[in-house]
């Protein structure tokens, strides 16, 4: 495979079992590609390889006087540098080609895992570990999918030059194997501590950026309560631990380096010292002589591939291991239901709590918990948010967990508390997979953005006014939350799925712009089933029927002025007054109503 051919059409099954069971399939998967840099790696080596020989040819013609054999080593030699060159390249290409073709396959297994799990993966894997593992770990991986092919190709030629040499010289070959497998073996026990080492200077590292990706994303917050210099010693602690956990492992490998350095140093003079005794002997001419020394010289070469290796594995090991641990999450699925052959529709139930919303309905869920009230959502969508043995929420008696994900999408869609808005022009941010019934227009107008739209015009591209045009920042954050809302609201109308699952959708908006929401939304979905989680009163007035959850359990369900007066507990946690305090209201209704909240700007709006 080609880097243009990328993406991958599929990027494969992968075997999340460890993680170098991981690398092994991952490594399966381009063995091609392998081959030819192992090719491409031998026949670079073996050319440098084989520059000792027709050097130690010189030599011997220039000592013997020899034009005519001189000339034909030095042709060799320009012929084999011809070689050489050509191969280095065509290694470096393939060599590339392999790391960004593997780390092009994790992130797409990695885009697929977070399409499919959605917001659930942050609840189970932390945001910081997400980033690290998509970016870093990635890297690291396809390095060590790089280099294997490399290391191969240089244990062929190393065994091939050994041989050679035991061959040419008996005494002089086995002294090198020696000092090959003795370089080898002393650096194989410092491996271990290295990858402590690194797995701890990781795992300090994804904390550090965790916590930054937090600190950003509540600056706003923090500035308003004074809380920015409290994160920022926070942050400053995390990166002082990082880099003291990186000069611990930098110190590692520059010894690991330094024994790189000294044990080959004393081969080298432990070979030229053999070899002047062979010489002095008379068993080897100078030519020869030569000849031995370059090739045990070319053997440095591949003795640093051989660390570069065990460096790629010692990095993207435990790179490996969290990939899978991402990778290895799963859409959880109930045992014995049948899958849907046709679209999703009808009512929508969750045989866990009792909620029921009937279709083409307008249905507000009031919950004590917010942080339930989200796990709720996520099931209502059938994202896996239930505990052990808990059943799927069901769409016209189909559990939603047991059908395809794309269907269970098509059918419902889930806005978060905190929708994402991605950065871009408006027109991208609203061009999304819809029925194609609700038009951008009724959608925005729905969803009350005319302000937003007035001043998303005054930046617009080239000054000509249309908002469409105008460039939104990353996660929106030159609007208000209110704006940021709104648009959010829109794009999931212009979906129009079968059913829509919104979660506060309206918390950041004004009193009199929520009420004129809350109308839109109930004649824009007027036939469609949508689900509100809310304590909102003007939007629990607009409800065609309201859903009380108390303690996980559906409690009451009725219209929301006569849940007011007949149940403490809602009037609780509709108005924020202690229960306690709805005596004097629920005996005498009239007094309950005028203390609703709605009052004047209901009417005002009806």
């Amino acid at each position: 495979m080609q880097i243009r051919d990328l993406p991958h059409s599929d990027p494969g099954d992968p075997d999340v079992g460890s993680g170098f069971r991981f690398l092994v399939w991952l490594f399966r998967r381009q063995l091609g590609g392998q081959a030819r840099a192992m090719g491409w790696g031998v026949l670079h080596m073996a050319s440098i390889a084989m520059l000792p020989i027709f050097m130690g040819m010189a030599v011997d013609a220039v000592v013997d006087e020899s034009g005519r054999r001189l000339v034909t080593a030095g042709l060799v030699m320009l012929a084999i540098t011809l070689v050489m060159a050509s191969a280095d390249t065509m290694l470096h290409r393939t060599a590339v080609t392999n790391w960004i073709t593997a780390a092009a396959r994790v992130q797409q297994l990695l885009a697929r895992r977070t399409a499919e799990l959605g917001g659930v993966l942050t609840r189970r894997v932390a945001a910081g570990e997400v980033v690290k593992v998509s970016t870093g770990d990635v890297e690291r991986i396809g390095w060590f999918v790089e280099s294997f092919s490399r290391f191969a190709a240089a244990v062929v030629v190393t065994l091939g030059v050994c041989v050679g040499l035991v061959v040419y010289e008996p005494r002089i070959g086995l002294l090198v194997l020696a000092g090959i497998a003795a370089v080898c073996l002393s650096v194989w026990p410092l491996l271990p501590a290295a990858t402590r080492r690194a797995d701890q200077e990781r795992s300090r590292s994804g904390w550090a950026t965790e916590l930054a990706s937090d600190t950003v994303a509540g600056l706003r917050v923090l500035r308003g309560i004074g809380g920015e210099e409290l994160f920022l010693d926070r942050y400053r602690r995390a990166s002082q631990e990082v880099r003291q956990a990186s000069v611990r492992n930098a110190r590692m490998w520059s010894l690991i380096d330094a024994v790189q350095v000294v044990m080959p140093g004393l081969l080298m003079i432990a070979v030229v010292w053999q070899g002047v005794g062979l010489a002095r002997e008379g068993r080897l001419g100078a030519g020869e002589l030569v000849t031995v020394y370059a090739a045990v010289s070319f053997l440095l070469f591949p003795l640093r591939l051989f660390q570069e290796a065990a460096m790629a594995f010692t990095f993207s090991r435990p790179s490996a291991k969290r990939a899978v641990r991402v990778l290895g999450l799963r859409r959880e699925r109930a045992d014995g239901a049948a899958s849907s052959d046709g679209p999703l529709t009808g009512d929508l139930w969750d045989p866990a709590t009792g909620l029921f919303a009937a279709r083409g309905r307008l249905t507000a869920v009031v919950c004590g918990d917010p942080d339930f009230a989200e796990r709720l959502a996520a099931r209502l969508g059938g994202h896996p948010a239930r505990a052990e043995g808990e059943p799927s929420a069901q769409l016209g008696g189909t559990p939603l967990d047991e059908v395809p994900l794309a269907a269970a999408r098509e059918a419902v869609l889930v806005q978060d508390k905190d929708p994402v808005l991605l950065s871009g022009t408006l027109d991208e941010l609203l061009t999304v997979p819809a029925s194609g019934r609700v038009s951008a227009e009724a959608a925005l107008g729905a969803a009350q953005c005319q302000d937003v739209l007035t001043a998303l015009g005054q930046t617009s591209a080239d000054g000509d006014g249309d908002p469409m045009r105008a460039r939104i920042t990353e996660r929106g954050r030159s609007l208000s939350g209110g704006q940021r809302q709104r648009l959010a609201l829109a794009r999931s109308l212009i979906t129009d799925p079968e059913v829509l699952v919104l979660d506060e959708p309206t918390s950041a908006v004004d009193a009199h712009t929520e009420a004129r929401i809350a109308e839109g939304l109930g004649t824009l979905r007027a036939d469609r089933t949508t689900v509100v989680f809310t304590s909102s009163p003007l939007l629990l007035d607009r409800a065609d029927e309201v859903v009380f959850v108390h303690n996980g359990k559906v409690s009451v369900a009725g219209p929301h002025r006569e849940l007011l007066t007949s149940t403490p507990e809602y009037r609780a946690v509709v108005t924020r007054e202690p229960e306690g305090l709805g005596s004097e209201a629920l005996a005498d209704p009239a007094r309950s109503m005028d203390a609703d909240p709605l009052s004047d700007l209901a009417e005002e709006n009806a």
